[in-house]
């Protein structure tokens, strides 16, 4: 019974908007697997158009043909991306921008926790090009498309962990000098709120609501670079939310009609929660926002 207890906590809230969403382009990064794909056979279950946008082709095609067959929905395509190559950011965005004639929802999602330290195409940290800059660059590249499709959403995903760093370190944000794989992380999941906050201020009066989540702790292949884990696994079967319990606080500030005008946010089960007060730095938000557009070039 404890046990059981337990586990309908673990598995926190949950999206019951019954909203369709005929005739309407979703974009989803990291779809190939974990919480991305249970978002978009939730979202092709709703009528929409569905982009994944991964970046392993093999895996991405299997997937594809997955959520195809759950959900009967012959309009979810598979596209290439790769965050950690900016190169490969370009290339997608001009392809929506050409292919698509809008784009209702994008739903900022992939990411990597914990990694050894490794460099991305561009010479970024991984954890930091991947979470932060690759879907920074992204999103900028799409606004045009998602401000003409107003109203519409962008939800980027963050993590509790954003709370276990207490400032973005600009003086090494690229680890450089030093580096610790669970602070890079929690770096860059600072980073994703801190680009949120910024980025509602200049999206005011366009009809775009940008918000980040915290999913929970949910068992998927982000925990591979973790130590022990398959040693403790079998007991966060009992902590952890499954994939589909994870993506409901996405799936829930994508379609859910009581927070149409809610932007600016952080959410956690379904609820709006108060970020860091870290996350509540508008100098730091801006400084942030120049600092990545000097790094993904869009300032050239």
């Amino acid at each position: 019974m404890t046990l059981f207890a337990l586990r309908m906590w673990a598995a926190g809230g949950e999206c019951y908007s019954k909203t369709c969403l005929n005739g309407k382009t979703v974009i989803i990064t990291g779809a190939n697997t974990g919480i991305g794909k249970e978002t978009a056979i939730n979202l092709a279950g709703r009528g929409a158009r569905v982009i994944m946008a991964c970046r392993n082709k093999s895996r991405g095609e299997t997937a594809l043909s997955d959520v195809r067959k759950k959900t009967g929905s012959k309009q979810v395509v598979l596209k290439m991306l790769d965050l950690a190559s900016l190169e490969s950011v370009r290339t997608f965005a001009e392809d929506v921008k050409k292919t698509e004639s809008r784009l209702d929802i994008l739903i900022n999602n992939a990411g990597l926790m914990m990694c050894p330290h490794t460099k991305t195409a561009d010479g970024f940290e991984l954890q930091l090009g991947t979470n932060h800059l690759g879907h920074f660059l992204l999103t900028n590249l799409l606004l045009d498309k998602i401000e003409g499709s107003a109203p519409a959403r962008i939800i980027n995903l963050s993590s509790i962990a954003h709370m276990g760093c207490n400032r973005i370190n600009f003086d090494d944000i690229n680890s450089e000098i030093t580096y610790g794989k669970w602070q890079a992380y929690a770096q860059s999941k600072l980073a994703n709120v801190l680009f949120t906050r910024e980025l509602n201020k200049r999206l005011k009066g366009t009809g775009v609501a940008v918000n980040s989540v915290h999913p929970g702790m949910v068992i998927t292949e982000l925990f591979r670079y973790v130590s022990g884990y398959s040693i403790i696994w079998p007991f966060m079967i009992f902590l952890c939310k499954t994939t589909r319990e994870g993506a409901q606080t996405s799936i829930y500030c994508a379609v859910d009609e009581s927070i149409e005008n809610v932007t600016g946010k952080y959410f956690s089960d379904c609820a709006i929660k108060e970020e860091s007060k870290a996350a509540q730095d508008d100098e730091a938000a801006k400084r942030l926002w120049d600092v990545s557009v000097k790094m993904v070039g869009l300032d050239k």
